[in-house]
């Protein structure tokens, strides 16, 4: 009953549409590379709108990539995370925020692995369904027969504009307006999810770094939300409902190594920049190129081996992940502590190398045309977000040494 009125609440859906073939045989990562003039050609138009270009988004929508982690039952790809971090990494090669957007669109829809069958059926029942959601600080579900009526403000939801499907966290109240609280006496907080139609959009995404994400907001008054529709914000094993292996992964062990990957392709293609300039480049008061000056080359080799060292970390931790949850179908306690260890080191790593090239680039990295600056403050960007924090070393550290650091963000 419950979910007949929320279906109701919405205008009717249109018939399923035509499931997308992406080209025959070819793996996710050949698709990507398929696209890559594509994704090349539009990162100024992205930049400047501070969106996708409409032709961008259809076509990684005809390429399945929105639907890299959801369930095969319900028409996804089920790639394992070794693939997915490869693929998010070959797109921030070309563009910072295409490669954000689809990271954290893709990870979101892992979710259905967790909601009622049928639910999950009613999402993507269309095959173009993207799932979009952020934060809030003053959101509330209210507990009603069936369900909850949400009122809120969310932000920083990347990919908001072409979702179908919104999500948002709340903290949940009973109906007399007391909150409900844990045997433990901590705040119950819910990810509710409703269509995106139902919520008015925020353009709020003015920034200096991964502009083109758009990860606006949206805000939803009074909204009926059935309690199908909701899950723990936390993943709590319990609410698993299906037990294919790459649901072993949390979304928090998914976002942390897909961004950590975004940022090592975002350094990777500003050290090569470098690299292609040095050859051409003869600095004021120079008489050889940089490619010829010893500092430049001291610089370039220790930066290629902090780069490359960092992506084998950060690779191998994600192998060894994935080799003990295809043995036991879980991914242990330590194994997420070093997944989160892994994930920060890559990126600050990967911000410092970027430093390095950026800086020993000179003058010619502050023009916007260059291949520098856009990239630079990319990478800050990602840097200064949760998956980048310098605290998460705390945490690990805390583990490490036998005391009982938050868990939160593991």
């Amino acid at each position: 009953m419950a979910v007949a009125r929320f279906r109701d609440s919405v205008r009717p859906m249109s018939p399923p549409l035509e499931s997308p073939v992406p080209a025959e045989g070819a793996s996710p990562l050949e698709r990507v590379r398929e696209l890559g003039p594509l994704i090349a050609a539009s990162s100024d138009e992205i930049e400047r709108n501070r969106r996708l270009p409409p032709a961008l988004v259809a076509a990684m929508k005809e390429a399945d990539l929105f639907r890299l982690l959801l369930p095969r039952e319900y028409g996804g790809a089920e790639l394992d995370p070794p693939g997915f971090v490869r693929v998010i990494e070959a797109i921030a090669k070309l563009d910072a925020s295409t490669a954000w957007i689809l990271c954290q669109t893709a990870v979101a829809a892992t979710i259905a692995a967790r909601l009622p069958p049928h639910a999950a059926r009613e999402m993507w029942r269309d095959p173009h369904t993207i799932l979009a959601w952020g934060p809030s600080t003053d959101s509330r579900a209210v507990a009603v027969e069936g369900g909850y009526r949400v009122t809120g403000t969310f932000a920083f939801a990347s990919g908001c504009w072409y979702a179908t499907w919104f999500g948002g966290d709340c903290a949940v109240y009973e109906p007399d307006g007391t909150p409900r609280r844990t045997e433990g006496g901590k705040p119950v907080t819910r990810r509710v999810l409703f269509p995106a139609e139902r919520a008015a959009m925020r353009d709020i995404w003015n920034v200096i770094g991964l502009r083109g994400t758009g990860s606006d907001g949206y805000i939803v008054k009074d909204l009926f939300v059935p309690e199908d529709f909701s899950v723990a914000r936390i993943d709590d094993p319990a609410e698993r409902r299906n037990m294919n292996r790459l649901y072993a992964f949390s979304a928090y062990n998914l976002f942390a190594t897909g961004f950590a990957a975004l940022a090592l392709g975002v350094a990777r293609s500003l050290l090569d920049s470098f690299v292609d300039l040095a050859k051409a480049k003869t600095p004021r008061g120079f008489k050889t190129t940089l490619r010829d000056d010893g500092a430049s080359q001291m610089e370039v080799g220790f930066a290629e081996a902090r780069l490359r060292a960092a992506r084998m970390y950060l690779m191998g931790t994600v192998g060894e992940a994935w080799d003990e949850a295809q043995r036991v179908n879980e991914v242990s306690l330590d194994t997420r502590m070093a997944i989160r260890l892994a994930a920060t080191y890559a990126i600050r790593q990967a911000k410092d190398v970027a430093e390095t090239a950026f800086d020993a680039a000179g003058t010619t990295a502050v023009f916007a045309s260059s291949p520098f600056e856009r990239r630079m403050r990319d990478l800050h960007a990602v840097a200064l977000q949760l998956q980048g924090r310098k605290s998460h070393f705390q945490t690990v550290g805390q583990y490490l040494l036998g005391l009982d650091p938050e868990l939160g963000w593991i």
